[in-house]
C-alpha cells in the first residue's frame, strides 16, 4: 500500500503505511498534524461516534438550537459544536505533541466522508 492523502476546502486528511512514527496526518487549509497510527485510528473512529451522536440527537433539538458533544480516548479528544446539520470539529491530543487543530462548519462534511474511507480499521 501506497501514501494516500485527501483533501478538500479547509481539510487535509493522510495515510502513509510506510512511514516509522507517523503513519497518520490531519490538517486543516494552513495547518498539519503528523499521528501516530493509534492516534488516527482513534480519530476516525471517534468521530464517526460523534457524528453518529448528532444525527441521532438530532432527531430531539428544534432548528435553532446549538449543541456540543465530545468523545476522547487515552491518545486524543475531539468535539462537535453547533447545528444538527452543520458543526464545527476540534481535536486535542492528549498525549506526546500535545497540539491541537480544528475546523469549520464548511469543512466537516467532507473530512467526515474521508475518515471513513481512509483505512480499513
Amino acid at each position: 500500500m501506497e501514501r494516500l492523502v485527501k483533501s478538500g476546502t479547509g481539510w487535509r486528511l493522510g495515510w502513509n503505511p510506510e512511514a516509522v512514527e507517523y503513519q497518520g496526518l490531519v490538517g486543516g487549509e494552513t495547518w498539519a498534524v503528523e499521528l501516530t497510527e493509534a492516534e488516527l485510528n482513534d480519530f476516525c473512529r471517534l468521530l464517526a461516534q460523534l457524528v453518529q451522536a448528532m444525527d441521532q440527537i438530532a432527531e430531539e433539538l428544534m432548528d435553532e438550537e446549538k449543541i456540543s458533544c465530545e468523545a476522547e480516548s487515552n491518545l486524543i479528544w475531539l468535539e462537535v459544536e453547533g447545528y444538527a446539520d452543520a458543526y464545527t470539529l476540534r481535536f486535542i491530543l492528549n498525549s506526546g505533541r500535545c497540539c491541537e487543530g480544528s475546523w469549520s462548519a464548511a469543512a466537516v462534511p467532507e473530512l467526515v466522508q474521508a475518515a471513513q474511507t481512509l483505512k480499513v480499521f
